[in-house]
């Protein structure tokens, strides 16, 4: 893509990145929470499940701002 089109399409993926990320770590971590107040002997369970979806999510907006590294270059 050439000049501004090519910054708003990098602006755009790295928000959408993060936008998503903000919104899938906002429900894993109240779903835990949910989870830990229902059962607090499963804590330590649903802790390490809960770091490994939000380690997964959080690769979206680190994709993403490769993506627009990419977009912009070209």
């Amino acid at each position: 893509m050439t000049g501004s089109l090519g910054l708003l399409a990098a602006a755009i993926a790295v928000g959408l990145g993060a936008l998503g990320a903000g919104i899938g770590n906002g429900l894993i971590v109240s779903r835990t929470v949910e989870g830990i107040a229902r059962q607090p002997e499963a804590r330590g369970v649903l802790q390490t499940t809960m770091f490994i979806g939000v380690a997964l999510v959080e690769a979206l907006p680190i994709i993403a701002t490769v993506i627009a590294f990419i977009v912009m270059n070209k």
